[in-house]
């Protein structure tokens, strides 16, 4: 890595995907945190990541005999587990103390994980020492009510930074210039270490400036419901003199969390409003979700178009050595090239049985779970065949995953299983969360269309899915399917996954799929997400697609053999994805953008704000906003050369503008001045703006207003338009959107202003 990277970067996340002997994970997130963790140790990016322990990880799971998800909480021994105490000087286990309403305190001792050459500290509340409840808050990951999830998440941001602190004081470990927060549980770090700054003699907003500064933030959900919201005074009561951060005024942290927004829910306080307001950046995890991001979080910047909006996108990558077979990795993508198509085929066939052999034993246990006898399930060793099309969709099981969507017709699904010459077999697994009825009423119905005798030996669905059988299940499959609800996947790697191995992908155009789909790779499946569609005949719709897709386009793929017997087609996907796709999902290429686009300004920035810095930004951004309502864009005027009679400019004219502005105060030197052009839509809005600086050309009236002036140059054919806006600049800001400021014509001065050409 290059000269940039910051000291050390604290990564926080409510969960860890390491390795199926440490289960705490539930899904996507986890496994995610865990490959970023690997990525950076191979790469050698100083991480330092920071989780909860919890006893009960997530949750076991099994059927009942009539397919109903059943959870189970097996304790785990953190002695049995590859982790080490964190010990002081004299070998005691180091605690971490957070104070409850009332005084009461929460202790934490601090385990330790190595995950290649990047320590994870995992924070775990279950000492004697705490009252039954405190002993609990790290007791099931996503478990308990909102009381329960704000400590275990109070615990994860605040008794974390001062894990970290510990263990860099213990240690010697360099201390963190940059902290990312994966997701919203996680930020509460950034009030912790505001409240260190004000311990050291910072004011609030000061202090507030410089945590910013270091700060990178990662949002994974694309839909409000997915973000931890909390009651306004159960937060407000955990705050304070007698509880947590005293000396901190209880009003100032909630601030940062309330929903202050038009839409917003004024008593609710939002972790993911807390950590973009926490973070200087922001990212979402594909390009479409980081625009979905932007439209979602667009009330934070009042007055921004969502294109605007100061959150980015680092598209998600997955860990070569995690999730790739071993006989694929043996040979690796540079050969993949130069392999004959016989052995690539025979490749490709070799992982498949493996997949039918595991699925055949993990299918037995289960039904052995569900109360059959041995005599019962001589079925199972016909289940699957190893020269059969076989498509794997695995994933937790919220509702916009659509696990049965296959299923709404239910005779063409069959016919497509049963196909005399084309057959397909599907391998399904996924875990509904505890208190989601909805998602087990999903698994439920799955499972039994999966008993059905007619079909059970080609769809079968595998409970308790997680690292063990994801490892063997992505090689295995020759296609993976998703069908979310789009835009609503933020990222989806599993995909990624079957891709390192070869499996190709028949997927919903969304998440990365959106963004890197190639007909080489696979194929994607038709959206139906107008406005006027509703749920239902959407639903409809896309699975008609995909049965289509399936039955004209996939099966005869794979299933057409040249002379040789093999699919020429199908083996020429499975190659380039193999040699073009693979590369570019991998956690490595993450990393490095998050080093390159993400953690080296954060850590610059970090360096700039230094106290006596971050107290003059805050005090400048102070002023600003004190004199902002007195800034005003007074009177616009506009000159095409050569001159347009009709009023209308032509294509390559150019437009003189003189602007007068108000700056209620203010210095030019804090402001910009920009004429704002672009393309015009049906709605008269700009799209693919460019943004034009005007330059003062003359001293205060005697009304006090400044006069801009430039050029626009009409370049463009088609409706173009522009407009004018002030926004403030300042050398720490990190984007021009960041103060959350804007001052543009009102209606009776922007009469210049607007379409020029149509």
């Amino acid at each position: 890595m290059h000269s940039g990277v910051p000291a050390a970067i604290a990564y926080f996340s409510p969960e860890f995907g390491i390795t199926a002997a440490l289960p705490q994970y539930s899904g996507g997130l986890g496994i995610l945190a865990g490959d970023h963790l690997k990525a950076a140790s191979d790469l050698g990016v100083p991480l330092l990541g920071v989780g909860l322990l919890y006893r009960h990880g997530y949750f076991r799971q099994s059927l009942s005999r009539e397919g109903w998800q059943q959870e189970h909480y097996p304790l785990l021994d953190p002695n049995e587990l590859p982790l080490t105490h964190l010990c002081e000087a004299d070998g005691r286990p180091v605690r971490v103390t957070l104070t409850l309403p009332g005084g009461r305190p929460l202790s934490a001792r601090v385990w330790q994980a190595q995950v290649g050459r990047v320590p994870l500290l995992l924070l775990d509340s279950d000492l004697e020492e705490n009252g039954p409840g405190e002993r609990d808050v790290t007791d099931r990951l996503y478990g308990g009510g909102s009381e329960h999830r704000l400590r275990q998440e109070m615990l994860l941001g605040i008794g974390g930074v001062r894990a970290v602190r510990a263990y860099c004081r213990l240690t010697g470990h360099a201390e963190p210039e940059v902290f990312h927060t994966n997701e919203g549980h996680a930020g509460f770090q950034g009030l912790e270490r505001i409240r260190e700054l004000v311990a050291d003699g910072a004011d609030f907003d000061a202090a507030h400036e410089a945590v910013r500064a270091g700060t990178v933030f990662t949002t994974h959900t694309p839909v409000p419901a997915g973000i931890d919201r909390f009651d306004r005074e159960l937060v407000a009561r955990h705050f304070g003199d007698d509880a947590e951060l005293p000396g901190i005024e209880a009003e100032r942290i909630l601030a940062l969390g309330m929903e202050t927004y038009p839409g917003g829910e004024p008593g609710l306080f939002n972790m993911a409003v807390m950590g973009l307001r926490l973070a200087q950046r922001a990212n979402g995890v594909s390009i479409l979700h980081g625009r979905v991001s932007r439209e979602m979080f667009a009330g934070l910047w009042p007055g921004f178009d969502p294109e605007e909006v100061p959150i980015t996108s680092v598209t998600n990558g997955v860990h070569a050595p995690t999730w790739t077979a071993p006989e694929v990795a043996r040979l690796g993508a540079g050969q993949f090239g130069h392999l004959p198509d016989g052995e690539l085929w025979e490749l490709r066939r070799t992982l498949r049985k493996r997949l039918v052999a595991e699925v055949r034993r993990r299918l037995y246990d289960s039904w052995r779970q569900r109360g059959a006898g041995t005599a019962e399930l001589g079925w199972i060793d016909g289940v699957l065949d190893p020269d059969v099309l076989t498509i794997g969709f695995a994933r937790r099981v919220p509702s916009y995953k659509r696990l049965t969507l296959m299923l709404r017709d239910r005779d063409r699904l069959t016919r497509l299983l049963l196909h005399p010459e084309r057959p397909v077999q599907i391998v399904v697994a996924g875990k509904a969360h505890p208190a989601d009825e909805g998602g087990k009423r999903l698994v439920q119905e799955l499972v039994r269309f999966a008993d059905d005798p007619r079909v059970r030996h080609r769809l079968v669905f595998l409970p308790d899915y997680g690292m063990g059988m994801a490892q063997r299940l992505y090689p295995g499959c020759d296609v993976w399917l998703n069908n979310p609800l789009r835009p609503l996947e933020a990222c989806g790697t599993s995909g990624m996954k079957a891709a390192l191995n070869g499996g190709l992908n028949l997927s919903v155009l969304d998440g990365w799929w959106d963004e890197w789909y190639d007909p080489d790779f696979g194929w994607a499946i038709p959206t139906a997400d107008g406005e006027a569609v509703d749920e239902t005949r959407r639903d409809d719709l896309e699975a008609a697609a995909l049965y289509d897709l399936l039955e004209r386009r996939v099966a005869p793929c794979f299933y057409d053999r040249g002379p040789e017997g093999l699919p020429g087609r199908w083996i020429g996907m499975v190659r380039r994805t193999l040699t073009t796709l693979g590369p570019r999902v991998l956690a490595d290429r993450m990393v490095r953008e998050y080093v390159d686009r993400l953690y080296a300004p954060a850590a610059r920035s970090h360096r700039a704000l230094d106290p006596s810095a971050a107290a003059g930004l805050a005090t400048w951004k102070a002023r600003l906003r004190a004199a902002w309502p007195g800034v005003a864009v007074d009177h616009v005027e506009a000159q095409p050369t050569p001159p347009s009679p009709g009023g209308a400019a032509e294509l390559g004219s150019v437009l003189s503008l003189r602007v007068w502005v108000r700056l209620g105060g203010l210095d030019p030197a804090d402001v910009a001045v920009q004429a704002v052009a672009g393309r015009v839509d049906d709605a008269d809005r700009i799209t693919d703006a460019t943004h034009v600086p005007l330059a003062p050309a003359s001293d205060p009236d005697a009304e006090g207003r400044l006069r801009y002036e430039g050029t626009l140059a009409l370049d463009r054919t088609g409706p173009f338009g522009y407009t004018v806006r002030v926004l403030p600049v300042h050398r720490l800001l990190a984007h021009p959107a960041e103060a959350g400021l804007i001052a543009v014509p009102s209606r009776t001065t922007s009469e210049a202003a607007g379409v020029l050409m149509r």
